[in-house]
């Protein structure tokens, strides 16, 4: 389920994003999500649809890259890709370790359709 909170990230800073902008209805979100699992770009699209019903957000297309972050242990040294949040290195077993990239959320740009 931790797509459905990663979507609710996207929508709520593309929403924080456009609130100033004058009307219109967002078409498109480009931008990337990188975390230290393994995550579905088809279930975070669905849970963002699903979140973005009745905002100027609906219909919206994700442009999303999806980006695993490795880890470094601490220990061996070791780069590896952490599986849902833990930083157990598969090498040696500690719990040690160094994110090798952010995690998060991040827009590039917000289109718009045009008024025009």
């Amino acid at each position: 389920m931790h797509e459905s909170s990663l979507a609710k990230q996207v929508l709520s800073a593309v929403l924080d994003r456009v609130g100033s902008e004058p009307g219109g209805r967002v078409v498109r979100v480009r931008g990337w999500l990188a975390e230290t699992e393994s995550l579905s770009h088809q279930s975070i699209a669905f849970h963002f649809a699903a979140l973005a019903k009745g905002t100027v957000c609906e219909g919206a297309e994700l442009a999303l890259d999806l980006r695993h972050v490795e880890a470094r242990c601490s220990a061996c040294e070791n780069v590896y890709a952490p599986e849902h949040h833990v930083t157990l290195c598969p090498a040696c077993g500690s719990t040690e370790a160094e994110l090798l990239g952010p995690t998060g959320v991040y827009i590039d740009s917000v289109d718009l359709e045009d008024r025009g």
